[in-house]
């Protein structure tokens, strides 16, 4: 049971951007949200994500995006034994137990009943190949990369690669291919030593071929919608999320992108004519940035150009050019990690 609630608390007038915020900064997807001293309902980070993807601005207040009817709460009356099956049946992370007047007397969290399993163990499991892009020098990380492959650096007891892979087999996914060029074999004996056997699959460049370049090695035995990530990149999102959008939204690319906010410390003129129209101070300004994974249709690997270097980016440029679909799934800015350079890679080991 969460003693101090303030944190995860917050007021139904407060925007988009500000729950996402308070969600990096408490290390939750979900929020209790207050009409007053009253409960009112619970945004989680799909409430967000399903108001991004429907066109709300960040400015948009969590009125507009979740109702009263779909508030999840127990009763001060209820046995611990009920709440435990109520959250177990509704897989919530928190749940407030409320008086008869709508405040919040307790707030109990998964961990309390189900210790450290995880939330999402009751999904279906997600079974889909893993493309790992991890044949490149690591330059951002010098001088360590002068003794390590990117893939091996470490984080804690693991490899910035078993971070990646682990997290893929927790939804389901175990089938993973390797692209590899640089010390290639230094990942192949690491990973043929450890005590986990993954099912691992190498790709291997005679020369750099770009973001996706060799992904077209994979030609005829990659036959379904297929993850590829760059090696340096954590994502803490179930992935399973992303491939139901992929699905509903009949995308041929979709893209994982990180809403990044800038705060800009001065007053901004907007102007039409010469004349001012508007002044907005100190405005926060977002964007949904590139996290450098994605979620492809198999057909995909028939538009990359066989053995030239090639990026993503010049894949996304052919699809839209056709008449495709690309989409874009978004998350909040410190469920991505970009580990491949100095600032990144501390800042997640010290974490």
């Amino acid at each position: 049971m969460i003693e101090g609630y303030e944190n995860i608390t917050i007021s139904i007038d407060a925007t988009v951007m500000d729950a996402l915020k308070r969600m990096d900064e408490v290390r939750r997807k979900m929020l209790l949200v207050n009409d007053g001293a009253a409960f009112y309902s619970i945004v989680t980070i799909g409430d967000i994500q399903r108001a991004i993807l429907k066109g709300k601005g960040m400015d948009t207040p969590l009125r507009d995006i979740i109702s009263r009817e779909d508030k999840v709460f127990a009763s001060k009356y209820d046995q611990e034994t009920d709440i435990r099956q109520k959250m177990l049946t509704l897989r919530c992370e928190l749940m407030p137990v409320l008086d008869d007047d709508y405040h919040i007397v307790k707030v109990y969290q998964w961990n309390d009943f189900f210790g450290k399993e995880e939330i999402g163990f009751q999904r279906q499991s997600l079974d889909l190949p893993v493309v790992i892009m991890a044949g490149g020098k690591g330059t951002r990380l010098l001088p360590l990369t002068n003794m390590l492959p990117k893939p091996l650096i470490p984080l804690g007891e693991k490899t910035i690669l078993e971070e990646i892979m682990d997290r893929f087999e927790r939804i389901g996914s175990k089938r993973f291919y390797l692209s590899l060029n640089y010390k290639c074999e230094d990942v192949e004996n690491y990973l043929a030593r450890l005590r986990h056997h993954y099912n691992v699959n190498y790709v291997k460049e005679d020369r750099p071929l770009g973001t996706v370049g060799s992904v077209t090695l994979l030609k005829g035995i990659i036959h379904e919608p297929f993850f590829l990530s760059n090696c340096d990149i954590l994502i803490d999102q179930d992935m399973r999320d992303v491939y139901d959008f992929h699905c509903s939204n009949h995308n041929d690319i979709t893209i994982i992108s990180a809403v990044k906010s800038i705060n800009i410390p001065y007053g901004v003129i907007e102007m039409e004519n010469g004349q001012m129209t508007r002044l907005k101070e100190k405005p926060v300004v977002s964007y949904n940035v590139n996290t450098g994974v994605y979620l492809l249709q198999p057909e995909m690997i028939d538009e990359i150009p066989e053995g030239q270097f090639f990026h993503i980016t010049q894949l996304i440029d052919i699809v839209h050019r056709k008449g495709g679909k690309v989409g874009c799934f978004p998350i909040s800015d410190r469920s991505w990690n970009d580990i491949g350079e100095w600032d990144g890679y501390l800042k997640y080991i010290g974490k």
